[in-house]
């Protein structure tokens, strides 16, 4: 069947429709030229599902699009053999730091997050040139359950996202959520006070996730009821949490998940990775700025 006219149904209505049934909502698209595409069309491939015209080596119209002859994610990622690989590398570096410092106690101090520590004689902290604590805090745990909290969050929220999203898009997202974790706490906080973990990050993935549910016209209610629950304990009295760092971590999630998923075709890159950058500038913003006020 031809590709549905301009100015038919399908064009009116918010909701995708299947590019060969007009009466079938659908959330699906083709992995190849990215159609929306119903149950009863959708053909399973090795990664997602593919319209019957890319699966008999057609594409929409004539032929496929150049840029069809690779699987893309819902994101323009490139659709990857194994989806978690990323996940599965993010686990493991926090997994190797967390037993590095119970292997070597004095190690712990040198990667948490601090401001300036101690208010006098020799100092040290990200407001004394050590910016790197931005990034080690995010891959460091002290106490188990809360390295097993995170750990399960980054893997149930984690892999289907670094599936959807492609690795570079999934890790930059990862990666600069939990930096807004970080700066943010770096700006509120005393600048006595440690913090450490990839909650910031990991919020950051919720976030996303919300942005992607919506974009796919999925139930949003389960992620949104657990998202609550987890800014109650944030937010609830006799928790020692850095809620700066969900929160910051959260805000970015949302913003790159929208470009991410959001963004057209044809800018798509540019769209993408300029927010990125947009909200990693405002992070060393951030951090200059609370550091002239420390120092």
């Amino acid at each position: 069947m031809d590709d549905q006219a301009a100015g038919s149904p399908q064009d009116a209505r918010s909701v995708p429709v299947c590019y060969r049934h007009a009466d079938r909502e659908t959330g699906i698209r083709c992995t190849r030229c990215e159609r929306p595409i119903c149950p009863e069309c959708m053909v399973s491939a090795s990664v997602g599902f593919q319209c019957p015209e890319c699966v008999r080596g057609g594409g929409p119209g004539a032929g496929p699009a150049p840029a069809a002859s690779t699987p893309r994610t819902i994101a323009g990622g490139t659709v990857a053999g194994d989806p978690r690989l990323i996940t599965k590398i993010l686990l493991g570096i926090n997994a190797a730091v967390f037993v590095a410092v119970h292997a070597w106690p004095s190690l712990l101090g040198r990667l948490l997050l601090i401001g300036t520590w101690p208010p006098l004689g020799p100092v040290e902290g990200v407001a004394e040139g050590e910016w790197y604590r931005l990034v080690t805090s995010m891959f460091t745990h002290e106490a188990i359950w809360h390295m097993g909290f995170n750990m399960l969050g980054l893997w149930w929220l984690g892999g289907p996202l670094e599936q959807a999203l492609g690795r570079s898009r999934y890790l930059a997202l990862y990666l600069i959520s939990g930096l807004a974790g970080s700066a943010l706490t770096y700006l509120l906080a005393p600048g006595t006070t440690a913090s450490l973990g990839a909650s910031g990050a990991i919020f950051g993935l919720f976030g996303a996730t919300a942005v992607l549910v919506r974009r796919l016209n999925y139930d949003i209610r389960p992620i949104i009821v657990l998202l609550v629950i987890n800014l109650v304990f944030t937010f609830s009295p006799g928790f020692d949490i850095a809620w700066q760092a969900h929160i910051g971590g959260l805000v970015a999630g949302v913003v790159i998940g929208y470009a991410m998923v959001h963004a057209s075709r044809e800018r798509r890159a540019l769209i993408q990775y300029g927010t990125c950058a947009l909200v990693l500038a405002v992070v060393v913003l951030t951090t200059l700025l609370r550091t002239a006020q420390l120092a």
